[in-house]
């Protein structure tokens, strides 16, 4: 009976359906300040970065290091080849590929001639200056360029496509790793990132917040090799997770049912 009377009501069900919709919409509205990056960008002309880049050198970096110089065949020892070895014979043939050098667990290297030497801890910049100086030693002049071979960073969390991203440049900002992985989803907290570093071999982390300008001067901007972004869903995912999936499917299902039986009961 009760059904009945609720079918002779045709007010009952588009009153039903709009406030059905505007509960929705309610839920699902997200403020500005949860979703815009750099509010108060508007301060950016005052502002004047003092982030300096360089990398530091870390254990297991995977390095290419370059010795030139005006005579070139002075220069020899320094530049290993990589070798390949036939089977008959036994004979030697060399690549145009240079001989990669991996810091050890303490970050040191063996180097041609030089010996063993500590490049971990370094700076890229100073690691080229200690090298150039023991060339010195050898050749005049010498030319040294140091490349990481193995430089990525891992995105995780709420982005389009989480995962390790290899940098070929060794030099990427926070933004620039968030742009690779395809941006934060809507369910992103973007005020509550972690970064987790490898400092000096203890593992570090920081939280930092891309919805200020603040970031733009953080040591945590320009990221090293190895770091690890992860990016926390906020409160609404979090609810979500536990509600069936196909929720939303259900609920746009029951909006067309309501709002037919809005129409057949006229």
């Amino acid at each position: 009976m009760k059904v009945k009377h609720l079918m002779s009501c045709p007010y009952i069900y588009p009153r039903f359906l709009i406030c059905f919709v505007l509960v929705l919409l309610t839920v699902s509205c997200a403020s500005r300040k949860d979703i815009v990056y750099f509010q108060d960008i508007e301060d950016i002309d005052k502002l004047a970065s003092r982030v300096i880049y360089d990398p530091v050198l870390q254990p297991d970096d995977l390095l290419t290091i370059t010795v030139s110089a005006l005579n070139m065949e002075t220069v020899m020892p320094f530049n290993l080849p990589v070798v390949a070895y036939m089977d008959t014979g036994q004979r030697a043939s060399g690549t145009p590929q240079l001989q990669t050098y991996l810091l050890d667990s303490h970050g040191n290297v063996e180097f041609p001639v030089i010996g063993t030497i500590q490049l971990g801890g370094l700076t890229r910049s100073e690691a080229v200056s200690l090298l150039r100086k023991e060339i010195s030693q050898y050749v005049k002049n010498p030319v040294v360029n140091i490349r990481i071979m193995n430089y990525r960073v891992t995105v995780l969390g709420e982005v389009v496509r989480p995962g390790a991203y290899t940098i070929p440049n060794e030099r990427i900002t926070i933004m620039e790793a968030i742009g690779l992985a395809g941006d934060l989803t809507v369910y992103g907290k973007r005020d509550n990132i972690l970064i987790i570093r490898d400092k000096n071999g203890e593992k570090t982390y920081t939280r930092v917040d891309i919805t200020k300008k603040d970031i733009l001067e953080s040591p945590y901007y320009y990221l090293q090799q190895n770091d690890v972004i992860y990016v926390e869903p906020n409160k609404a995912q979090v609810q979500a997770s536990t509600y069936n999936r196909n929720a939303t499917v259900v609920i746009s299902i029951a909006s067309v049912i309501i709002a037919l039986i809005s129409v057949l009961t006229r």
